[in-house]
C-alpha cells in the first residue's frame, strides 16, 4: 500500500533538482507549464525524427528550461551532442527556428545549448529509449534487460532495476517482468535515485518500461 510516489518528486530538495526555472503569477502558471511540455515534446520528437537512421545516437538525458524576462534558454543534455551538429547539415539551427515559430518568439529571444552527458548509459531515459528500440525490433525482453544491465555495469552506478510490463514476446496475457542488479533503496530519501518511465509501441501493443538507477554519491 502507498508505494506509488514518484522517486524524483520524493527527493526534490534533497538530491534532486527542478528541470524548469521560472517565476510567474498564479494565473500564468498553467500557461508556462503547458509551454514547457510543448518545448520538451517538440525537441524530443524532432531529434528522434532527424536521427532515426543514426545507429550510434545516444538520446536525450533531460531538458532544462530557464525563463527570463525576454529570454527562454533551453539546455539539452544528450549523450552525443556532436551528432546534432556534424551528422545533419542544418542541425540545431533549424530546430531553433521551428521552435521559435511554434512559441511565437524571435531567434534572439530563444537560446538553445547542448550539454554532453559524461556517462550516457548512466541516464535512465537514454537506457529506456535503448530498451524500447530493442523491443520494437522484436528482441526477446530477457536478453534486452540483461544487455542493458551490462551497459550500466560499465558506469559508476551502484544498482539498477528494470521493469517491463505488457504483452511480452507477443503473449496473449499481459504480465510484468523485472530484473535487478546491485542495490536500489527506493525508500531511502538520501539515496541518489534516477528514474524514467517510457512507453514502447510494438506490433503487439504498448509496453511500459521503468528504470531505476542508484548512483554512486562518492
Amino acid at each position: 500500500m502507498g508505494r506509488k510516489i514518484h522517486p524524483l518528486g520524493f527527493r526534490l530538495g534533497v538530491n534532486q533538482k527542478h528541470y524548469s526555472y521560472w517565476f510567474t503569477q498564479k494565473k500564468d502558471y498553467p500557461k508556462f507549464l503547458e509551454g514547457d511540455r510543448k518545448i520538451r515534446n517538440f525537441v524530443e520528437n524532432y531529434i528522434q525524427k532527424q536521427f532515426k537512421n543514426v545507429s550510434n545516437y545516444g538520446g536525450i538525458g533531460h531538458i532544462e528550461i530557464q525563463r527570463k524576462t525576454d529570454l527562454i534558454q533551453i539546455d539539452i543534455h544528450t549523450g552525443f551532442p556532436d551528432l546534432l551538429i556534424e551528422e545533419q547539415s542544418l542541425g540545431i539551427s533549424q530546430m531553433k527556428s521551428e521552435l521559435g515559430n511554434i512559441l511565437g518568439l524571435e531567434n534572439r529571444n530563444l537560446r538553445v545549448t547542448l550539454t554532453s552527458v559524461t556517462q550516457p548509459y548512466g541516464e535512465p531515459k537514454i537506457l529506456a529509449e535503448h530498451v524500447a528500440l530493442q523491443l520494437r525490433s522484436r528482441v526477446p525482453f530477457r536478453r534486452t534487460m540483461k544487455k542493458t544491465i551490462e551497459l550500466v555495469g560499465r558506469t559508476n552506478g551502484r544498482g539498477i532495476k528494470i521493469q517491463i510490463s505488457g504483452r511480452l514476446n507477443g503473449s496473449e496475457m499481459a504480465r510484468v517482468e523485472w530484473a535487478r542488479e546491485g542495490r536500489v533503496p527506493l525508500q531511502t530519501v538520501k539515496a541518489d535515485i534516477s528514474y524514467c518511465c517510457h512507453p514502447a509501441q510494438t506490433i503487439y501493443g504498448v509496453l511500459g518500461i521503468k528504470i531505476w538507477i542508484f548512483r554512486d554519491t562518492q
